[in-house]
């Protein structure tokens, strides 16, 4: 079994909150692989993956946050926009960072799947705690401009990975090492972080960007 590096809230090593998009992760998604390899990782369950509702999703986001506290959130596509609604209309909840991965421009997907109309308008202020945002060069869902600009608002890292579509199962990532290695980085700057300020991360007292800002990547 893989164990993802942890961040220690006294004895209890931080949980990674994995967060689907629309239609959720089928079997041969990475996230889907991610639950099976990796230690304390947690698939936060939608009622309804097919008919997103952002204030259910919300609410079922926010208990699973609560039942682990401070953990690192993984979000893929509408998941990610979740994470930026999350930091954006709950900046107390404690999380300790977050990776967005091809996050879904729902702005300018609603004409098309107006399914996700409720997600819409992205977020746009800075998250308030260490974030990564993975992009692609074709993804059909989110221009890589656009996601670079996001970025920059969410004050997050940005990381290209090639041509590698929606970086989903279709993509045949397989376990996605590369997302892993990212996420390794992500929690151990947290970890760092969190010792250098005495103890357990605390929230958003505390929750401050540890990475380079989107700009100085570009």
């Amino acid at each position: 079994m893989v164990h993802s590096a942890a961040v220690f809230e006294g004895n209890t090593p931080m949980a990674t909150l994995i967060l689907p998009g629309w239609q959720g992760s089928g079997p041969e998604h990475w996230q889907a692989h991610w639950l099976d390899l990796m230690d304390r990782t947690v698939l936060v369950h939608q009622r309804d993956w097919d008919h997103p509702d952002l204030e259910d999703w919300l609410a079922a986001a926010i208990e699973a946050i609560e039942q682990h506290p401070n953990p690192i959130l993984v979000g893929h596509s509408l998941g990610a926009i979740l994470i930026a609604h999350l930091a954006s209309r709950h900046p107390d909840l404690a999380i300790a960072g977050a990776l967005l991965v091809a996050p879904a421009d729902v702005d300018n997907q609603m004409a098309n799947v107006p399914a996700l109309a409720s997600f819409a308008p992205i977020p746009t202020g800075p998250f308030g705690f260490p974030s990564i945002v993975v992009g692609s060069r074709n993804d059909p869902w989110m221009p890589p401009a656009r996601a670079r600009i996001l970025a920059r608002m969410w004050e997050a890292e940005y990381v290209d990975a090639g041509r590698a579509g929606h970086i989903n199962a279709a993509a045949d990532l397989g376990a996605w090492p590369e997302g892993q290695s990212l996420l390794a980085r992500l929690t151990a700057g947290v970890r760092s972080r969190s010792l250098a300020l005495g103890g357990g991360f605390c929230g958003s007292a505390t929750r401050k960007s540890i990475f380079p800002q989107a700009a100085a990547a570009n």
